[in-house]
């Protein structure tokens, strides 16, 4: 009796193409099995008929929250997925899926049996007991997703242990393991299925037809590139910016007698991309041909498939065509590039992206993270028209492509950290801090960033994943609360000791006037860096103030104040906006802050100007600041509070 599997894969476009590989494999393993897929009714016309016997859809979005569950009217449609998974057929179902949510997988374990199937097979973890066969879960980027996927048709099909654990050090040898073996799969790319009355190669003459017609009379020595200035309905905050598209098409039509087609659906930018050639140039009599919202999926990949050159962010339509071949350009921003940048067997693909420290900031770990990225969207903007522009130039002259980004500077660690609810604290003293700062001064290889971290920064982490990535991502953790002391001692991984902002920046400033380091002091209220500035000057005689300013976290003013920084040529950055905003600020201007190190420092400034006094000695040496602190400022209990529930939880959870 031949074997029955139902391959599960509830996404959008993009990431079904990126399972392709897999069923693929699933296909060459297995020719007799019969294969069915549960996926979009959107993305189901990209899969050939030659990959799966069936196509079961549902719209996922039908059961995306409890309260959808609870709305009566959503029944029927649950109703009718139970009957088409007909509990008992399937001997094995795949889930093609990370398990980021507990609503999510409390889906997943209701498709596992509705469909009846003994080998329940996917991403292993220990909240997965529903799966009895699988590969571990290692998280969004430790493996290509197209890698993951085709490790988990390893153990359908017996070549993989179950239960094997992946080196997740060793993403380049896995790399290009499956890339000798797995990466032809791409190359038998057919035209997707019709859903329809029309047969699959009527609607394809028909495509072909309209893509004839459309493109007809274009010089076949001009280099036809295709550029899609959306990124899909899930996040918008993945686009780059029209005016950059612009740039970038009109020096590729001046200098390279380019011929642009635009692609993708009404939604996306084109219109503000056509505007902003106008502004820049003009689109009067210009090689351009716009296809947006005239294509069916079909027809799209008969279009990419005559182009030379795709550059657009990360989409569905990237991942066409990379599929389809295509050299690809792909900007990446707050989504991680290690797990769905382009998947390509035969053209080369770039990814262009600013890296600072907060990017990726969308499905990192294990968990979801900042679906849409983050208000400011600085890592997008950071992009400039002539990276995305020299990548595409290389692509064109046949040059290797490649994935990066400029980011900040991570020298090998030299220094021990303990964990503490899943958060880093290194085993620092000021005598090894300065060290650290001297090393990065002296090399001058980028920015590098401190943060300090007391019990209330751990806790805030725990709520929010952008900080709780930035604090695991920084060069140093210093140890700025007792109670991590305390925590650190009771899960029996000492630290030498605090290491406070407070004490920091004075002890940092005195080493900078023997060393010459250059100090710039951003943030607190209007006037208070100015004071805390003076009062350092006459402390430590011969510190160089390179500059102070007070500005503001809010994304509209970081232009200005990153230019403000950087005409002061400063070596070392405090900035005192507050956790974790002073932080958040820091992790995603690195790229273009031409300092050699940056730190946030909370209420320094304050203490040193004298507008808040410090704790009496005895009391900061007994870790009871935030007693002193409480006295003075009550209205600070709703942030106390975090401190017993600090306790709690590394009582509970200790390390995780």
């Amino acid at each position: 009796m031949s074997r029955r599997i139902l391959c599960v894969q509830l996404a959008d476009i993009g990431d079904l193409i990126l399972t392709t590989p897999a069923l693929r494999a699933l296909r060459d393993a297995l020719p007799d099995a019969h294969i069915a897929l549960l996926t979009t009714p959107h993305a189901a016309p990209i899969i050939p008929d030659a990959l799966v016997d069936e196509i079961i859809t549902f719209n996922k979005h039908t059961f995306d929250s409890p309260r959808a569950l609870a709305n009566v009217r959503n029944w029927p449609a649950l109703l009718a997925l139970w009957r088409s998974l007909d509990s008992g057929i399937f001997d094995t179902v795949v889930f093609f899926h990370h398990f980021s949510t507990r609503f999510g997988m409390l889906k997943f374990v209701g498709m596992a049996l509705a469909s009846g199937a003994q080998k329940r097979i996917g991403l292993r973890s220990e909240k997965t007991g529903f799966l009895n066969a699988g590969i571990d879960e290692m998280g969004f980027g430790a493996m290509h997703q197209a890698q993951y996927w085709l490790r988990l048709v390893d153990v359908v099909t017996g070549e993989q242990e179950n239960e094997t654990v992946i080196d997740a050090q060793q993403p380049a040898e896995l790399h290009n393991q499956y890339t000798g073996k797995r990466m032809d799969l791409f190359t038998e790319y057919v035209p997707p299925r019709v859903i329809g009355q029309m047969n699959e190669y009527s609607v394809l003459r028909l495509n072909n037809a309209f893509v004839s017609r459309e493109l007809a009379g274009q010089d076949e020595h001009r280099p036809q590139i295709a550029i899609h200035a959306g990124s899909g309905g899930f996040s918008t905050a993945r686009r780059w910016e029209p005016e950059k598209f612009a740039e970038v098409a009109l020096r590729l039509i001046d200098e390279h007698n380019a011929h642009i087609v635009f692609v993708g659906t009404k939604n996306d930018d084109t219109e503000s991309v056509k505007l902003a050639m106008r502004v820049l140039g003009t689109t009067s009599d210009l090689p351009i041909t716009d296809l947006t919202g005239k294509t069916t999926l079909l027809g799209l990949v008969t279009v990419l498939e005559t182009c030379q050159l795709f550059i657009g962010a990360d989409s569905g339509v990237m991942h066409m065509a990379a599929a389809s071949g295509v050299p690809t350009v792909a900007v990446f921003g707050p989504s991680n590039h290690a797990a769905w940048g382009p998947w390509s067997p035969e053209g080369p693909v770039t990814v262009v992206r600013s890296a600072p420290i907060c990017s990726p900031c969308s499905y990192v770990g294990t968990g979801v993270g900042l679906r849409g990225g983050c208000e400011a969207r600085t890592c997008m903007k950071m992009v400039t028209a002539e990276a995305v522009y020299d990548a595409a130039v290389n692509l064109l002259n046949g040059e290797p492509g490649s994935a990066g980004g400029r980011g900040h500077a991570s020298p090998l660690r030299t220094t021990e950290r303990v964990y503490i609810l899943g958060v880093p604290v290194d085993k620092l003293t000021y005598d090894t801090l300065l060290e650290h700062i001297a090393a990065w001064i002296g090399a001058k290889d980028g920015l590098h960033q401190m943060c300090t971290v007391n019990p209330e920064f751990v806790m805030m982490a725990q709520r929010d994943p952008n900080f709780h990535n930035i604090l695991n991502r920084v060069d140093l953790c210093l140890p700025d609360g007792v109670g991590l002391v305390y925590a650190a001692r009771y899960l029996r991984d000492p630290l030498p000791g605090r290491v406070t902002g407070s004490d920091g920046v004075p002890i940092i400033a005195q080493r900078a006037a023997q060393e010459g380091w250059r100090l710039f002091l951003l943030g607190a209220a209007e006037g208070i860096a100015d004071r805390a500035a003076e009062v350092l000057r006459k402390r430590y005689p011969g510190v160089q103030i390179a500059g102070t300013y007070s500005g503001s976290p809010r994304a509209q003013d970081e232009d200005t104040i990153v230019e403000i920084v950087n005409a002061a040529n400063a070596d070392i950055l405090f900035v005192a906006y507050g956790a974790p905003e002073q932080d958040k600020w820091i992790a995603r201007n690195a790229p273009r802050l031409n300092v050699s190190v940056a730190m946030g420092v909370g209420g320094t400034f304050d203490y040193l100007a004298g507008v808040v006094p410090l704790a009496p000695q005895w009391m900061r040496d007994a870790g009871l600041e935030w007693l002193f602190r409480l006295v003075r400022q009550p209205g600070r209990i709703r942030r106390q509070m975090r401190l017993p529930a600090f306790v709690v939880a590394v009582l509970l959870h200790g390390r995780r």
